[in-house]
């Protein structure tokens, strides 16, 4: 994202994330049309909108007044507000050591992410609501796959949701963004290829993963995810040229131990 706002509007980004992830499952949407019902279809809309379209576009927009450190700390109140959403509408059943994994979970995360940028947190109230309002989608939609869609396949899931949206994506982008502006400055096409990473792995790909690891475990195990990208950011960077810091295994364990936490089923 940092990389595609070089050359580009965050509009066009959030746009052009839906365009690269909707233009891969595209192919194989043909085969699963019919096998939909007219309420599978209604909730599948909705998780194309909160799922996917909405929080590309907020997470582009908080990116242009926030640091990646803060958005990443942000990011992971979704498991919190996964929690929130199911009690209040879904009547989820939690015990005391799911909460208690939340939080650890919350704390691994924040303060590994705090590790990383030397104890500075660049704080933007309202850029970070967008953020904040990304995880509340993310939780609403979390809570839809699991019980709304519980009948259809994760498959069918991702790649509907993201071709119900692909079309007006595409309409928006060289319509109603500076798109095609953009693309005419110098290294501004070979650009492209971040949101395509963007698009093709980190929603595309990860979201049939994702939407698979929603069926097979329960909403908060799946949003529990959102702890472990630091430790992926960490060891990236690392592989990047970063300093990995001793502290950085004990923030680690941490997480993990909040994910087991989140996963623990009462005897």
């Amino acid at each position: 994202m940092k990389r595609t706002l070089d050359f580009y509007s965050n509009n066009a980004l959030g746009a052009m994330r839906i365009v690269f992830a909707g233009m891969v499952l595209l192919p194989f949407v043909f085969t699963r049309f019919r096998k939909l019902s007219r309420k599978q279809w209604f909730w599948i809309i909705i998780v194309g909108l909160i799922g996917n379209t909405f929080p590309a576009f907020l997470f582009a927009k908080a990116q242009t007044g926030i640091d990646s450190s803060l958005a990443g700390i942000l990011n992971s109140t979704t498991p919190m507000f996964t929690l929130i959403v199911g009690l209040a509408f879904y009547k989820l059943k939690a015990h005391w050591t799911n909460y208690v994994g939340i939080l650890v979970g919350f704390i691994g995360a924040l303060m590994i992410i705090i590790a990383k940028n030397g104890g500075i947190i660049d704080f933007n109230i309202q850029y970070s609501l967008y953020v904040v309002l990304a995880t509340i989608f993310y939780a609403f939609n979390l809570n839809v796959i699991k019980y709304n869609l519980s009948d259809t396949d994760p498959y069918t899931i991702a790649i509907v949701s993201y071709s119900v949206v692909v079309i007006p994506a595409i309409i928006y982008l060289f319509g109603g963004t500076d798109f095609l502006i953009s693309l005419k400055q110098e290294g501004a096409k070979f650009a492209l290829i971040y949101p395509a990473i963007l698009g093709i792995f980190g929603s595309a790909l990860a979201i049939v993963i994702f939407n698979n690891l929603i069926k097979i475990s329960g909403v908060l195990f799946s949003a529990s995810v959102t702890y472990l990208i630091p430790i992926v950011a960490s060891i990236i960077g690392f592989i990047d040229g970063e300093i990995f810091k001793p502290i950085y295994l004990f923030w680690i364990l941490l997480i993990l131990f909040g994910v087991f936490l989140v996963n623990k089923k009462p005897k």
